[in-house]
């Protein structure tokens, strides 16, 4: 009888054990299951973020803008969504001739100078293109990118184009402020450079270029120097000595337009590509949509 009773009861140890065993594996399962149902929740808003649709909004004058007929002048920024996914909407809403402040207050910029030598404003209203990208529910909205590139046609001695160096640093800084209170990112770029030649050197031939870096570190925006990166691409193009053909043939003529500052296709194609490169060396947000 004691043996039955000893029989029985280590019986029903080892089927306690069992069920332990399998009752400590079910909840093992249980918790790696749901470890990796929260790491995949956890990973799915980062996914969802760099899928976004986002809008590059382009504020600039024609080196920066859409074609209006022809083969020239071609601006780099009509070219930039090529180099962008699908999730990316540009809207290039640079306009040739413009300053800062003739793109700003279009129609309200004067042909006068005031007593601290800027061009005096008739009105203080905005263009329709600056009301646009201000407005609260077609305009930027937290996540877009407002690129602004300036300073070709500010460096005029006359109005209504003219524009001083303070002027020019507090309409930048303010363009950026906007884009900043609506979410959006700024990101200010110093003007392209022409091409001239110090023998068989590019140089550098634009103004604003402190102004530019001062209004990013006043609103801790990116700067992409273009000046520069555009300087050191004719270089490396060996695009001096030169003689002058602007017009279509030699390499010179396949970048520019018969002027010296705008772009042929191909050029505007080699400048977009500076930008974005930029983007991804500053390691920008946005370089998670560059192809």
């Amino acid at each position: 009888m004691r043996n039955l009773r000893i029989l029985i009861t280590t019986a029903l140890m080892i089927a306690l054990s069992s069920l332990g065993v399998s009752a400590a594996s079910a909840a093992d399962r249980v918790a790696t299951n749901c470890t990796s149902a929260s790491h995949a929740q956890a990973q799915a808003p980062a996914a969802r973020a760099v899928a976004a649709p986002v809008t590059v909004w382009l504020a600039g004058d024609s080196t920066m803008a859409n074609p209006s007929s022809g083969r020239c002048p071609v601006g780099w920024g009509s070219q930039f969504d090529a180099l962008l996914t699908s999730d990316v909407t540009v809207k290039n809403q640079a306009v040739g001739g413009r300053s800062i402040q003739t793109w700003l207050y279009e129609g309200n910029v004067s042909s006068t100078k005031g007593s601290d030598g800027e061009c005096r404003l008739t009105s203080t209203t905005y263009s329709s293109r600056w009301q646009a990208m201000l407005n609260s529910s077609t305009g930027m909205k937290a996540g877009d990118y407002l690129f602004i590139q300036f300073g070709i046609n500010d460096s005029s001695s006359t109005c209504p184009r003219h524009v001083g160096p303070a002027r020019y640093q507090q309409l930048m800084t303010m363009m950026a402020q906007a884009a900043l209170a609506r979410g959006a990112h700024p990101v200010l770029l110093t003007p392209v450079a022409a091409i001239t030649c110090s023998g068989g050197t590019a140089t550098k031939n634009r103004g604003f270029v402190g102004e530019t870096f001062a209004a990013g570190s006043a609103t801790r925006a990116p700067v992409i120097d273009l000046q520069t990166l555009s300087v050191s691409l004719y270089n490396s193009l060996r695009f001096c000595p030169n003689n002058g053909d602007y017009g279509g043939s030699g390499p010179l003529g396949t970048f520019f337009c018969n002027d010296h500052t705008h772009f042929d296709t191909y050029g505007a194609q080699r400048v977009a590509g500076l930008v974005a490169g930029d983007v991804r060396r500053q390691n920008l947000p946005l370089a998670a949509y560059l192809t």
